[in-house]
């Protein structure tokens, strides 16, 4: 297949990710509320908690302490299929964890960009 990871697609998905992970470790709500697909099909798998569809998704983020979610990516990989579905997977850590943290997502492209529509989150012993 010629239009996994074709460069132009490859590099709009590793900037929307680049843009939520700085959302994230900034805790800038709104970013990250815009980086979901808007969606009852959208979910996130938490490492704490299981989110069934946008809305959900938001509450969390809204009610979520805004400390401690600074994080090393030590490990990523991004792959595109065609121009319109992309996965990002990465494995972080965070200082005085001994656990290592992993997260997937899925990108869709839509007509407002590239957009979340699912997401697991979860540790393992280092």
């Amino acid at each position: 297949m010629n239009d996994i990871n074709r460069p132009d697609v490859l590099a709009e998905v590793n900037a929307a990710f680049d843009t939520y992970e700085q959302a994230l470790v900034t805790n800038d709500v709104a970013m990250l509320d815009t980086l979901f697909f808007d969606s009852p099909h959208t979910l996130r798998y938490g490492a704490t908690e299981n989110l069934y569809g946008y809305d959900a998704i938001r509450a969390f983020r809204a009610a979520r302490p805004g400390k401690g979610l600074a994080r090393t990516v030590v490990a990523r990989v991004v792959t595109t299929y065609g121009d319109s579905f992309a996965v990002a997977n990465i494995e972080f850590r965070r200082d005085n964890e001994p656990r290592v943290g992993r997260q997937s997502q899925t990108w869709i492209r839509t007509q407002d960009g590239w957009r979340v529509v699912s997401a697991h989150v979860s540790w393992m012993d280092a």
